[in-house]
């Protein structure tokens, strides 16, 4: 039989207990830090913190938003799939809307990408909720546009898209002018849907385990 960790609590004892003793956390305030430890281990690498950027207030307003009941926009079905539905404090609606039927069309309409175009259909709810884009670059622009064009505003915005092209630029742009609304982003091509999802547990639940 091989020789490895069993116990899962443990498991997670350790990884946080190692990124901690590993990662730069001293710059960050405690509760920031917190959701940085999720991030890290959602993604094996501590050297993201230099790149996080928050606003003040975000990880007051995302955990006073979800205490509320706010509803979960994904921008992808695999940042809804990562979001721990035990640890959500008001059994919170996740929604993703990238599959429904109307999309394409709206898409061909809007002149843009499919993942940009079903934030078309989380205006009815925008008001209040938290955003957690993890996939689509396309999307975090097309949120900013869309509060541009007075859309109402979430509580708060994590932006985590990911990839080569418009990632860097869609999050700089959300950290240069985030229209008012609170949010946590990482600079840089890196993010992702694992990454996005951590946020959101790290938020609804302030145990670690």
């Amino acid at each position: 039989m091989l020789d490895y960790l069993r116990d899962g609590d443990e498991i997670y004892r350790q990884s946080f207990a190692t990124i901690r003793a590993e990662a730069n956390l001293k710059a960050l305030p405690a509760d920031l830090a917190q959701v940085a430890v999720r991030l890290i281990h959602a993604c094996g690498m501590t050297d993201i913190v230099s790149d996080l950027v928050a606003s003040p207030d975000a990880v007051a307003a995302g955990r006073s938003a979800l205490a509320a009941g706010a509803p979960i926009f994904c921008d992808a079905q695999m940042v809804a799939y990562g979001i721990t539905r035990r640890r959500l404090p008001a059994a919170n609606d996740v929604i993703c809307t990238l599959s429904e039927p109307r999309v394409p069309t709206l898409a061909q309409r809007l002149g843009n990408t499919r993942s940009a175009a079903a934030l078309e259909l989380w205006l009815p709810r925008l008001a209040g909720s938290v955003v957690a884009i993890g996939n689509a670059p396309t999307a975090l622009f097309r949120l900013l546009e869309l509060l541009d064009a007075g859309a109402p505003s979430p509580a708060l915005i994590l932006g985590f898209p990911v990839g080569f092209v418009g990632a860097a630029e869609s999050k700089a742009a959300l950290a240069a002018h985030s229209r008012g609304v609170p949010f946590i982003t990482l600079q840089g091509r890196r993010g992702g849907s694992a990454i996005a999802a951590a946020a959101v547990n790290a938020l609804a639940q302030e145990s670690e385990l």
